[in-house]
Protein backbone atom coordinates (compact mmCIF):
# COMPACT_ATOMS: atom_id res chain seq x y z
CA UNK A 1 0.00 0.00 0.00
CA UNK A 2 1.49 3.38 -1.20
CA UNK A 3 1.60 6.41 1.33
CA UNK A 4 -2.12 7.88 -0.85
CA UNK A 5 -3.57 4.78 -0.23
CA UNK A 6 -2.78 4.86 3.61
CA UNK A 7 -3.71 8.34 4.04
CA UNK A 8 -7.44 7.73 2.32
CA UNK A 9 -7.72 4.94 4.46
CA UNK A 10 -7.06 6.96 7.10
CA UNK A 11 -8.71 9.84 5.96
CA UNK A 12 -11.91 7.98 5.65
CA UNK A 13 -11.59 5.83 9.32
CA UNK A 14 -11.45 9.15 10.82
CA UNK A 15 -14.31 10.70 9.23
CA UNK A 16 -15.97 7.43 10.12
CA UNK A 17 -15.76 7.96 13.89
CA UNK A 18 -15.78 11.59 13.42
CA UNK A 19 -19.48 10.86 11.73
CA UNK A 20 -20.47 8.25 14.47
CA UNK A 21 -19.51 10.38 17.24
CA UNK A 22 -21.14 13.38 16.32
CA UNK A 23 -24.62 11.44 15.72
CA UNK A 24 -26.27 9.39 18.10
CA UNK A 25 -24.96 6.61 16.19
CA UNK A 26 -21.89 5.99 18.77
CA UNK A 27 -24.63 5.03 21.28
CA UNK A 28 -25.23 1.63 19.92
CA UNK A 29 -21.31 0.94 20.59
CA UNK A 30 -19.84 2.91 23.32
CA UNK A 31 -21.02 4.74 26.99
CA UNK A 32 -22.69 8.39 26.25
CA UNK A 33 -19.50 9.18 28.41
CA UNK A 34 -16.91 8.17 25.63
CA UNK A 35 -17.88 10.57 23.56
CA UNK A 36 -15.18 13.14 23.80
CA UNK A 37 -12.39 10.14 23.27
CA UNK A 38 -14.64 9.51 20.08
CA UNK A 39 -13.98 12.91 18.80
CA UNK A 40 -10.50 12.85 20.01
CA UNK A 41 -9.67 9.77 18.08
CA UNK A 42 -11.28 10.73 14.91
CA UNK A 43 -9.32 14.24 14.51
CA UNK A 44 -6.14 12.36 15.50
CA UNK A 45 -6.69 9.98 12.34
CA UNK A 46 -7.41 12.68 10.20
CA UNK A 47 -4.18 14.90 10.99
CA UNK A 48 -2.61 11.66 10.82
CA UNK A 49 -4.02 11.45 7.44
CA UNK A 50 -2.66 14.72 6.88
CA UNK A 51 1.00 14.31 7.71
CA UNK A 52 0.94 11.02 5.45
CA UNK A 53 0.17 13.19 2.24
CA UNK A 54 2.61 16.02 3.59
CA UNK A 55 5.41 13.26 3.72
CA UNK A 56 4.86 11.68 0.56
CA UNK A 57 4.96 15.08 -0.93
CA UNK A 58 7.90 16.41 1.15
CA UNK A 59 10.06 12.90 0.15
CA UNK A 60 8.99 13.21 -3.38
CA UNK A 61 10.26 16.95 -4.09
CA UNK A 62 13.26 15.81 -2.28
CA UNK A 63 14.30 13.30 -4.43
CA UNK A 64 13.92 14.80 -7.65
CA UNK A 65 16.30 17.25 -7.71
CA UNK A 66 19.24 14.61 -6.73
CA UNK A 67 18.27 11.85 -9.06
CA UNK A 68 18.20 14.79 -11.88
CA UNK A 69 21.88 15.85 -10.59
CA UNK A 70 23.22 12.55 -10.67
CA UNK A 71 21.95 11.18 -13.99
CA UNK A 72 23.20 12.71 -17.22
CA UNK A 73 20.54 13.27 -20.32
CA UNK A 74 21.46 10.04 -21.88
CA UNK A 75 20.90 7.78 -18.40
CA UNK A 76 17.67 9.41 -17.38
CA UNK A 77 16.46 8.51 -21.30
CA UNK A 78 17.93 4.78 -20.92
CA UNK A 79 16.12 4.97 -17.25
CA UNK A 80 12.50 5.91 -17.89
CA UNK A 81 11.68 2.43 -20.57
CA UNK A 82 12.76 0.17 -17.82
CA UNK A 83 11.35 2.58 -14.92
CA UNK A 84 7.67 2.17 -16.87
CA UNK A 85 8.43 -1.44 -17.59
CA UNK A 86 8.56 -2.22 -13.38
CA UNK A 87 5.27 -0.36 -12.89
CA UNK A 88 3.28 -3.62 -13.79
CA UNK A 89 0.32 -4.78 -12.76
CA UNK A 90 1.09 -5.61 -9.16
CA UNK A 91 2.32 -2.03 -7.87
CA UNK A 92 -1.31 -0.49 -9.29
CA UNK A 93 -3.27 -3.70 -7.92
CA UNK A 94 -2.11 -2.90 -4.45
CA UNK A 95 -3.91 0.59 -3.55
CA UNK A 96 -6.71 -1.72 -5.37
CA UNK A 97 -6.70 -4.07 -2.63
CA UNK A 98 -6.06 -1.87 0.30
CA UNK A 99 -9.42 -0.37 -0.52
CA UNK A 100 -10.93 -3.24 0.80
CA UNK A 101 -10.38 -2.14 4.22
CA UNK A 102 -12.91 0.97 3.64
CA UNK A 103 -15.57 -1.47 3.09
CA UNK A 104 -16.45 -2.14 7.42
CA UNK A 105 -16.26 1.51 7.48
CA UNK A 106 -19.23 2.14 4.84
CA UNK A 107 -21.05 -0.36 6.51
CA UNK A 108 -20.57 1.23 9.97
CA UNK A 109 -21.85 4.30 8.09
CA UNK A 110 -24.58 3.01 6.15
CA UNK A 111 -25.96 0.17 8.02
CA UNK A 112 -26.40 0.89 11.74
CA UNK A 113 -26.75 -1.80 13.96
CA UNK A 114 -29.72 -2.08 16.35
CA UNK A 115 -29.48 -1.62 19.92
CA UNK A 116 -29.08 -5.14 21.82
CA UNK A 117 -32.40 -5.92 22.61
CA UNK A 118 -34.52 -9.11 23.70
CA UNK A 119 -32.82 -11.78 22.42
CA UNK A 120 -29.55 -11.29 24.38
CA UNK A 121 -31.86 -10.26 27.60
CA UNK A 122 -33.04 -13.75 27.33
CA UNK A 123 -30.22 -15.80 26.83
CA UNK A 124 -27.58 -13.49 28.93
CA UNK A 125 -27.46 -13.80 32.72
CA UNK A 126 -28.18 -10.76 34.79
CA UNK A 127 -25.73 -8.41 35.51
CA UNK A 128 -27.44 -6.87 38.95
CA UNK A 129 -24.52 -7.05 41.70
CA UNK A 130 -24.91 -5.39 45.02
CA UNK A 131 -24.19 -1.29 44.93
CA UNK A 132 -21.82 0.26 47.35
CA UNK A 133 -24.79 2.26 48.75
CA UNK A 134 -27.97 3.89 48.29
CA UNK A 135 -28.25 7.54 47.43
CA UNK A 136 -31.15 8.94 48.69
CA UNK A 137 -34.74 8.80 47.20
CA UNK A 138 -36.64 12.50 46.28
CA UNK A 139 -39.78 12.70 48.94
CA UNK A 140 -43.04 11.82 47.72
CA UNK A 141 -46.35 14.23 46.62
CA UNK A 142 -44.80 14.45 43.02
CA UNK A 143 -46.36 11.76 40.91
CA UNK A 144 -45.10 8.60 40.45
CA UNK A 145 -41.00 7.79 41.59
CA UNK A 146 -39.16 6.98 38.24
CA UNK A 147 -36.59 5.04 38.71
CA UNK A 148 -33.81 2.96 36.12
CA UNK A 149 -34.67 -0.45 35.67
CA UNK A 150 -31.48 -1.08 37.37
CA UNK A 151 -31.56 1.01 40.46
CA UNK A 152 -35.05 -0.59 41.05
CA UNK A 153 -33.73 -4.32 40.99
CA UNK A 154 -30.70 -3.32 43.07
CA UNK A 155 -33.23 -1.92 45.76
CA UNK A 156 -35.80 -3.95 45.59
CA UNK A 157 -32.97 -7.46 46.29
CA UNK A 158 -30.03 -5.61 49.02
CA UNK A 159 -31.91 -3.07 50.49
CA UNK A 160 -34.90 -5.18 50.62
CA UNK A 161 -37.10 -2.49 49.41
CA UNK A 162 -37.37 -0.36 52.56
CA UNK A 163 -37.58 3.07 50.45
CA UNK A 164 -39.75 1.47 48.14
CA UNK A 165 -42.59 0.62 49.92
CA UNK A 166 -45.85 2.25 49.40
CA UNK A 167 -44.68 4.42 46.72
CA UNK A 168 -46.09 4.43 42.71
CA UNK A 169 -43.01 3.75 40.70
CA UNK A 170 -42.34 4.27 37.17
CA UNK A 171 -39.99 2.42 35.08
CA UNK A 172 -39.02 2.15 31.60
CA UNK A 173 -37.42 -0.70 29.26
CA UNK A 174 -38.01 -3.00 27.40
CA UNK A 175 -40.26 -6.05 26.71
CA UNK A 176 -38.32 -10.04 27.03
CA UNK A 177 -40.21 -13.15 27.18
CA UNK A 178 -38.41 -16.22 28.17
CA UNK A 179 -39.25 -19.71 26.93
CA UNK A 180 -41.73 -20.18 29.46
CA UNK A 181 -43.55 -17.12 28.69
CA UNK A 182 -42.52 -15.16 31.70
CA UNK A 183 -42.49 -11.26 30.47
CA UNK A 184 -39.80 -8.86 31.94
CA UNK A 185 -38.84 -5.45 31.54
CA UNK A 186 -35.21 -5.14 30.82
CA UNK A 187 -32.48 -2.38 30.21
CA UNK A 188 -28.95 -3.47 29.21
CA UNK A 189 -26.08 -1.66 31.06
CA UNK A 190 -22.89 -1.11 30.34
CA UNK A 191 -19.41 -1.35 31.26
CA UNK A 192 -17.95 0.47 28.56
CA UNK A 193 -19.26 -0.70 25.17
CA UNK A 194 -21.90 -2.74 23.82
CA UNK A 195 -19.81 -6.25 23.12
CA UNK A 196 -19.57 -6.18 27.23
CA UNK A 197 -23.60 -5.63 27.37
CA UNK A 198 -25.45 -7.62 29.82
CA UNK A 199 -29.34 -7.20 30.90
CA UNK A 200 -31.01 -6.11 34.22
CA UNK A 201 -34.53 -7.65 34.54
CA UNK A 202 -37.52 -7.56 36.32
CA UNK A 203 -40.35 -9.85 36.26
CA UNK A 204 -43.58 -8.54 36.04
CA UNK A 205 -47.01 -9.59 37.72
CA UNK A 206 -50.09 -7.88 38.47
CA UNK A 207 -51.85 -5.76 35.27
CA UNK A 208 -49.38 -6.94 32.72
CA UNK A 209 -50.76 -5.99 29.08
CA UNK A 210 -52.40 -9.39 27.58
CA UNK A 211 -49.83 -8.86 24.58
CA UNK A 212 -46.55 -8.77 24.65
CA UNK A 213 -44.07 -7.77 22.28
CA UNK A 214 -40.42 -8.55 22.67
CA UNK A 215 -38.07 -5.72 22.34
CA UNK A 216 -41.17 -3.19 22.18
CA UNK A 217 -40.60 -0.55 24.94
CA UNK A 218 -42.76 0.49 27.57
CA UNK A 219 -43.50 3.31 30.71
CA UNK A 220 -44.86 1.09 33.59
CA UNK A 221 -46.22 2.19 36.33
CA UNK A 222 -46.79 0.43 39.69
CA UNK A 223 -45.46 -0.76 43.41
CA UNK A 224 -42.52 -2.60 44.52
CA UNK A 225 -43.58 -6.06 45.99
CA UNK A 226 -41.23 -8.52 48.29
CA UNK A 227 -41.84 -11.11 45.55
CA UNK A 228 -38.61 -12.26 43.37
CA UNK A 229 -37.43 -15.10 41.27
CA UNK A 230 -34.20 -16.48 39.93
CA UNK A 231 -32.81 -16.17 36.37
CA UNK A 232 -32.73 -18.80 34.29
CA UNK A 233 -29.54 -18.37 32.98
CA UNK A 234 -27.10 -17.85 36.01
CA UNK A 235 -29.85 -18.25 38.55
CA UNK A 236 -29.19 -14.56 39.61
CA UNK A 237 -31.64 -12.75 41.61
CA UNK A 238 -34.99 -11.01 39.76
CA UNK A 239 -36.98 -8.92 41.46
CA UNK A 240 -41.17 -8.30 40.43
CA UNK A 241 -42.70 -5.05 39.89
CA UNK A 242 -46.21 -5.12 40.70
CA UNK A 243 -48.16 -3.24 37.33
CA UNK A 244 -50.91 -0.80 37.77
CA UNK A 245 -50.68 0.61 34.23
CA UNK A 246 -48.92 0.52 31.12
CA UNK A 247 -47.83 2.47 27.71
CA UNK A 248 -46.05 1.56 24.93
CA UNK A 249 -43.59 4.90 23.98
CA UNK A 250 -40.88 5.15 21.33
CA UNK A 251 -36.97 3.68 21.89
CA UNK A 252 -34.84 6.42 23.91
CA UNK A 253 -32.10 8.42 22.43
CA UNK A 254 -29.74 6.06 24.19
CA UNK A 255 -31.30 2.19 24.45
CA UNK A 256 -28.44 0.93 26.66
CA UNK A 257 -29.20 1.95 30.87
CA UNK A 258 -28.15 4.64 33.23
CA UNK A 259 -27.81 2.61 36.18
CA UNK A 260 -29.10 5.41 38.67
CA UNK A 261 -31.88 6.99 35.91
CA UNK A 262 -34.99 6.18 34.62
Amino acid sequence: MNHQAQAAVLFLLGATVLHTALTDLHLRYVKAGLRPLLLLSGAVLIATAAATVWYAWRHRTDEEPHQQADQGPHEQADQEPHQQADQGPHQHLEPRVAWLLTLPLLALILVAPPALGSYSATHTGTALQKPLGFPDLPAGGHGPLRLGVEEYAARAVYDEGRHLRGRAIRLTGFVAVDRTGTPYLARMSLNCCAADARPVKIALTGAVPPVLRPDSWLELTGTYTPRRTKDPVNAGPVPYFEVTGAKPIRPPRDPYDDPWAG
